[in-house]
């Protein structure tokens, strides 16, 4: 029985500069190599619609949701701290506290560079189980493939962390060869453009597993 795309679908609320891409593309490559599909406001392009009606349309059509409030630093003339992830995350609990059953069912894993870090700038989430990646690519992946194994309807056993961490890294060493191919900058892709070359590496490595296992 095919599994309804709410149930699949996970959203990804993270820091979009450049210091963390690395880890917004871990956490992107884990959410699809684990049979889920990855959402996040990037996804779209409409500047005619208001980013916090799009926030809202991609928590509802969501049931699950990663969190990473690690970016809260001051910056900007005044200093400032960021504080769309909290606010995203409290749109989502909004949703799962007050929603219909189908929110009621919501589920999320809540990131962090420390464990407790939080506990100093958003208390109120206090008895949450926040996981601490250290600003780690293997920590990040491994809290999300823990997070959606509860979740996953897949008839076979999840890789593990090490499995995915180490077919991200062929991935990554793929990618400059993959944008070749499509004439373009490995560098400088969207959002959309990353996915979908995540989901033709995915692709291209279950055919090649069926492959094997016919000639075996």
């Amino acid at each position: 029985m095919e599994v309804p795309l709410y149930d699949r679908s996970v959203f990804i609320n993270c820091p979009f500069d450049l210091m963390y891409w690395p880890i917004l593309e871990a956490i992107t490559f884990s959410v699809a190599y684990c049979g889920f599909v990855p959402r996040c406001s990037l996804e779209t392009d409409d500047g005619s619609q208001v980013r916090i009606q799009k926030i809202n349309s991609l928590i509802r059509s969501c049931r699950l949701a990663i969190h990473d409030i690690s970016r809260t630093e001051s910056d900007g003339a005044p200093p400032l701290p960021r504080f769309n992830m909290p606010l995203e995350l409290g749109i989502f609990m909004g949703a799962k506290e007050f929603g219909n059953r189908e929110q009621k069912r919501k589920a999320a894993v809540i990131l962090d560079a420390e464990r407790y870090r939080y506990q100093r700038f958003v208390s109120d989430i206090a008895g949450q189980d926040i996981r601490a990646h250290a600003g780690g690519v293997f920590e990040a992946i491994a809290h999300v493939r823990n997070f959606l194994f509860a979740y996953s309807h897949a008839p076979q056993f999840l890789p593990g962390p090490d499995r995915i961490a180490e077919r991200y890294r062929d991935f990554r060493e793929e990618l400059p060869h993959m944008c070749e191919v499509l004439h373009t900058n490995p560098a400088r892709l969207t959002f959309p453009e990353f996915t979908h070359l995540v989901r033709g590496y995915i692709e291209r490595e279950a055919q090649a597993a069926h492959i094997g296992d016919r000639a075996a």
